[in-house]
């Protein structure tokens, strides 16, 4: 039987500002309030995980070697923040992508469930249990189809969000939702 819990994240827009395909280090900007976050995630007994659509590489604007390298940059100052990430998983296939290599569709791209599943396999988890922080629609999509219990889209306060997820602003908010 499955028995871990753990919080999913999508990685641009929550772990790192949005600037649209981030592979360079220096554009590699931390969301405010993230470490402490994180922190109070894992102390409350949730393991954490990165699912993030990396469409750059189909795109031809980056390989998977820079993300790589951006994301073992990014790995390494969350670990010397006191913060293990235990599974990251990206999907670089994009349909109208240039690369031959990565142009189609995949089961593993937001909204499709694939990257949440594997997760959960991988880690051994109990879905229901588990949560998932996004900021897209995609993201929360991709995770109510992969049978996460708990939902968190962060957006504007003014968004409706569909049945079985919740809207946060901040990671204060998002932590309040996790416990809840």
């Amino acid at each position: 039987m499955n028995k871990n819990r753990a919080l999913l994240l999508d990685r641009d827009g929550v772990i790192n500002r949005d600037k649209a395909y981030v592979w360079h280090i220096a554009d590699f900007e931390f969301m405010p309030g993230l470490f402490p976050f994180l922190r109070n995630v894992r102390d409350g007994g949730f393991r954490v995980a990165i699912v993030t659509n990396q469409s750059g590489v189909a795109r031809g604007f980056y390989t998977e070697q820079d993300f790589e390298n951006l994301t073992a940059h990014m790995l390494s100052e969350l670990r010397r923040e006191g913060i293990e990430i235990e599974l990251t998983l990206a999907c670089f296939h994009h349909p109208e992508g240039v690369d031959a290599a990565y142009k189609r569709e995949s089961f593993w791209r937001k909204p499709n469930p694939g990257m949440v599943m594997e997760a959960a396999r991988r880690m051994d988890l109990n879905v229901d249990t588990s949560a998932f922080l996004g900021d897209s629609l995609r993201d929360l999509e991709a995770a109510q189809a992969g049978g996460i219990g708990k939902c968190l889209w962060m957006t504007s306060p003014d968004t409706t969000p569909p049945t079985g997820m919740t809207v946060v602003r901040n990671f204060d908010q998002a932590l309040a939702g996790l416990f809840a």
